[in-house]
C-alpha cells in the first residue's frame, strides 16, 4: 500500500502540519486509517487511530490515554483536498468539532471559532455551511446511535 503524504490545514490558528508520518493502517477511494501520536506533547493523551471519511468530509477519530485506554472519539469536520500528481492529501479543518464520550454525551466544540471565522472572512460561505451540514450528520448519527460506524471499531 503506497503511502500518500498527508497535511493538516487550520485556519485558527493558521497553520499548516505535515502529517505524513503518521502509520498508515488503510487506504482506499473512501477511506485513509492512521494510527498516530499526538503533534505536541500531551500528558493526557498518548496517541489514537483515525478514520478519514474521504468524500464524506469528516475525521472521526479514537483517542487513547496516557496507559493506552480508550477515552473519547473526536470527530473533526474536514474539507478533503487530493493533489493526484503528487499522490497527497490536505485535510482543511472546518472549525467544528464533535467530541463524544465513551458513555455517550456529546460535546459540541468551537463554535466560537466558526463564528469568528465567519465574522472575520476566514473561511468562505461554501465551506461554513459545509461545517454545519456535516455536524448535523454527526449528530444524527450519535443521536440515532448509529454512532461510531462500524468500520470505526475493527481497529485498536
Amino acid at each position: 500500500m503506497k503511502k500518500p503524504k498527508m497535511y493538516r490545514k487550520r485556519y485558527i490558528p493558521d497553520e499548516i502540519v505535515d502529517i505524513t508520518g503518521d502509520e498508515l493502517v488503510f487506504r482506499n477511494e473512501e477511506l485513509l486509517i492512521t494510527k498516530w501520536k499526538p503533534i505536541r506533547k500531551r500528558d493526557d493523551i498518548s496517541g489514537g487511530i483515525s478514520y478519514t471519511f474521504l468524500k464524506e468530509g469528516y475525521k472521526i477519530s479514537k483517542f487513547f490515554g496516557p496507559s493506552g485506554e480508550f477515552i473519547y472519539w473526536y470527530c473533526d469536520i474536514i474539507d478533503v483536498k487530493y493533489d493526484s500528481e503528487n499522490d497527497a492529501y490536505t485535510f482543511v479543518d472546518l472549525l467544528l468539532d464533535v467530541k463524544i464520550l465513551p458513555k455517550g454525551s456529546v460535546q459540541v466544540l468551537d463554535a466560537d471559532e466558526l463564528s469568528l471565522a465567519i465574522k472575520e472572512d476566514i473561511i468562505t460561505k461554501r465551506e461554513m455551511c459545509m461545517s454545519l451540514s456535516i455536524l448535523d450528520k454527526i449528530l444524527k448519527m450519535a443521536y440515532l446511535g448509529e454512532f461510531p460506524p462500524e468500520i470505526c471499531l475493527k481497529y485498536k
